[in-house]
């Protein structure tokens, strides 16, 4: 991976210097297919010189003075673009050297490539990476910003895979860790490797064109830093940071996330009630894993529903949302339904999106 030089800001470098800081996620394509795909360009380009060669094949010379056959310009072809060159058969008039410095030697260089330059594949692999870093960097919109790819990282990514919404593209990692970005990678995600702290490093992630950003850091005092640094970049972005501690909840609040979820007291919780009442804790366990059984969903109300009363609803309705307010389903003001306000529900999750998922 190129260095940027220490003072140098990443979202000021051209899209080429980023390859290795950004990696865009890969196709994957069976070794067999590669080496036909390979086979086959290698066998046009011997073909395309076969065909220069013969059509004017008045203008080369033969050691055997009877001219060139069909096949001779085959195996002058061959000998030619391996660039063995016995010298048997050479180019005489002047169109057939010329042909053969602007035609035949590129023809040669691109036989090189397609069969034997791994060295130039190594290059031509950075210039698609560039191609497709510039190309994303233009086109990045509302996508969201993960950051840190450990255990929590990784269970929100999960979370936000198994919405039908959300596609693997459209979801950034941002990581210090290259087995985590490479393990991000391998599902399809897009990574960006540097510390979230930097304010260039997000920038690179595209974090002010982001509808939501997850901070999911291993330390909290990295946490408030990151999402004080996000939240200038994206004034408009939904935060959701995690901490260790109950006792920094306030300084990630005054640092602009929106939410603030406590990992270290919530898994006590479930620890607790495990002791007692472990069955419902296979529930919370059930209603938080979105790709089985049962789980917790958000929609908007039909307008048949308009009015009525949410405890009424076929669905199980935990809570309705209004002008970006939550209400519990026993509040006073979620005794009837308005126009635009979303339901909180559970949602049971059928065998193909199992499949799906």
């Amino acid at each position: 991976m190129k260095r940027i030089p220490l003072g140098e800001r990443l979202s000021e470098q051209p899209d080429h210097t980023l390859v290795g800081v950004i990696k865009m996620p890969e196709t994957s394509v069976s070794p067999m297919r590669s080496i036909v795909k390979r086979v086959l360009g290698a066998l046009l380009a011997l073909l395309a010189t076969v065909l220069i060669v013969y059509l004017d094949r008045d203008g080369y010379r033969d050691a055997n003075g009877d001219g060139l056959s069909f096949l001779d310009s085959l195996y002058y072809s061959t000998v030619s673009l391996s660039t063995t060159g016995y010298g048997d058969i050479a180019p005489a008039t002047s169109s057939a050297r010329l042909v053969n410095v602007l035609v035949i030697t590129p023809l040669r260089v691109l036989f090189l490539i397609v069969l034997v330059g791994t060295t130039l594949e190594v290059l031509t692999e950075r210039s698609r990476q560039a191609f497709r870093i510039q190309k994303w960097r233009h086109k990045v919109r509302d996508h969201v910003v993960v950051v840190g790819f450990g255990t929590k990282g990784r269970a929100s990514v999960k979370t936000l895979l198994g919405d039908e919404d959300v596609e693997p593209n459209q979801i950034v990692v941002v990581d210090t860790d290259q087995q985590a970005l490479d393990a991000a990678s391998a599902l399809g995600l897009v990574t960006v490797h540097g510390s979230a702290t930097r304010s260039d490093v997000l920038r690179v992630a595209g974090v002010q064109r982001a509808r939501a950003i997850v901070v999911a850091t291993n330390r909290d005092d990295s946490a408030v830093l990151v999402t004080l640094t996000a939240r200038e970049l994206a004034p408009n972005a939904h935060i959701v940071a995690s901490v260790r501690e109950a006792e920094n909840v306030h300084l990630l609040k005054q640092s602009g996330a929106n939410q603030v979820v406590i990992s270290s007291e919530t898994a006590g919780r479930l620890l607790g009630m495990a002791t007692s009442t472990p069955l419902v804790v296979d529930m919370v366990e059930d209603l938080l894993t979105p790709e089985s059984g049962l789980a917790i969903a958000e929609r908007a109300v039909e307008p048949s529903e308009e009015g009525g009363s949410p405890r009424h609803l076929p669905d199980i309705v935990l809570g309705l949302v209004r002008d970006g307010e939550l209400y519990r389903v026993d509040a006073p003001q979620a005794d009837a339904i308005e126009p635009g306000d979303r339901l909180l529900y559970v949602r049971k999750v059928t065998q193909a999106e199992r499949i799906e998922s």
